[in-house]
């Protein structure tokens, strides 16, 4: 990954972030964390990946969220400088659950 996608990245991590916390009037978007954004080699496309404090509620903050994808891509291209503002894409990002269950089998084959 070049650079500058590293450095896009980055600064849409942030941004999106502050949007989502403090622009957006959802409650149920009270807990949501921004772990990790992935943008295309043509800085059209980015893919949000997000994590939320209950796993029964990921599909519905999803959902929200991919429907706000307008909304906060406009917001974006108000505080940002790019030639193009990237098409928003939200992923529920499970690496910590997966983490914990692959921990807790080890702990459970240790016993």
């Amino acid at each position: 990954m070049s650079r500058r996608i590293e450095r896009v990245n980055s600064l849409l991590k942030k941004e999106i972030s502050f949007i989502v916390e403090r622009e957006m009037k959802d409650p149920r978007l009270g807990f949501i964390t921004i772990t990790h954004v992935e943008c295309s080699k043509d800085l059209r496309h980015a893919k949000v990946y997000f994590n939320f404090h209950t796993s029964e509620e990921t599909s519905v903050v999803e959902i929200i969220l991919n429907r706000a994808s307008g909304y906060i891509q406009g917001k974006l291209g108000e505080r940002i400088r790019l030639r193009y503002t990237p098409k928003l894409e939200f992923i529920y990002d499970d690496t910590l659950e997966r983490m914990e269950r692959i921990d807790r089998l080890l702990k459970e084959e240790d016993e």
